[in-house]
């Protein structure tokens, strides 16, 4: 590896974790076919296929995944590295990867994460995908399933409830459900419209921030979490809580980073916010449709 320039290999990264040349070109700030002139000049050097190459984009042979692994534990020892030098510098870079709807509740409470005076910078990554921190690519996550890694240190964060809303006096009778493409649909509760109705769904959208949007203009309904829905002035439930859906969350961290003090700081206060909206979150405020009275 001493031989190789270590720029192959933050290309070779970036062009596995995008899954071809062009986002990892455009992160770089080249163009694809130098990109791609480079990973054939890697592969050359190490005398290995990295990647099988399509029209669809790279994938990692077993030779790239490797490679892969080995390269994303340096990053992760210099990530820990720069972490500590910043905080002997007296600022802090806190990465949390988390969903769209508790980004949502943390975001309209980020006076409580980071305080007035404090050298704390708050990095989020927002998706709908499992927090990772093995790698060191966050330092805190929120996930909806206790982890089983050793390696992470978890505490619950409140149960999360899930029901049914559309637009108050919609004017629409029957199911009209609005949900993310079935693509986008990597969770229990954005499934659950293709799941139990995908005969009824009128519209789809790509993410779920916008599921919001579409039921407050009346298009339909939509499953959502309840310290969203029940926070809606113009929203009220459809139907009872969705118990199959409901769970616990956990705010989860790297062992080896409890000592980080910015680190731990803003788990806490992370869990400090979510303890204040606890009966929101499990669904015990709700705005409820009224009930039908038969005529006659």
């Amino acid at each position: 590896m001493k031989d190789i320039d270590w720029d192959h290999y933050r290309c070779f990264l970036l062009v596995a974790k995008n899954g071809g040349l062009s986002g990892a070109a455009a992160a770089l700030g080249i163009s694809a076919p130098t990109l791609g002139r480079r990973m054939l000049e890697l592969e050359e050097q190490l005398g290995r296929a990295l990647f099988t190459r399509s029209q669809t984009g790279y994938r990692l042979t077993q030779h790239g995944q490797e490679l892969m692994e080995e390269l994303q534990a340096m990053e992760a020892v210099a990530r820990k590295v720069e972490g500590w030098k910043t905080e002997g510098e007296g600022k802090a870079v806190v990465r949390i990867t988390l969903g769209t709807w508790i980004a949502r509740l943390l975001s309209n409470h980020i006076g409580d994460l980071v305080l007035p005076g404090e050298n704390i910078r708050i990095e989020m990554t927002i998706g709908e995908v499992r927090a990772s921190l093995n790698y060191r690519q966050s330092d805190i996550g929120i996930r909806a399933v206790e982890p089983e890694e050793g390696y992470l240190i978890a505490r619950p964060a409140g149960r999360v409830a899930y029901a049914a809303y559309r637009r108050r006096k919609a004017e629409w009778g029957g199911q009209r459900w609005i949900a993310v493409d079935a693509q986008t649909a990597n969770s229990p509760y954005l499934r659950y419209p293709h799941d139990m109705a995908p005969e009824a769904i009128v519209a789809t959208v790509n993410r779920p921030h916008a599921l919001l949007d579409l039921v407050r203009s009346g298009a339909g309904q939509a499953l959502l979490p309840c310290i969203v829905g029940d926070a809606e002035d113009g929203l009220e439930r459809v139907g009872d809580l969705v118990a199959s859906l409901a769970h616990q969350q956990w705010i989860v961290t790297n062992s080896e980073d409890r000592h980080r003090r910015a680190i731990r700081l803003v788990a806490r206060r992370m869990g400090a916010v979510l303890d204040r909206h606890r009966d929101h979150l499990a669904g015990h405020h709700p705005r409820m449709a009224p009930a039908v009275v038969p005529q006659g």
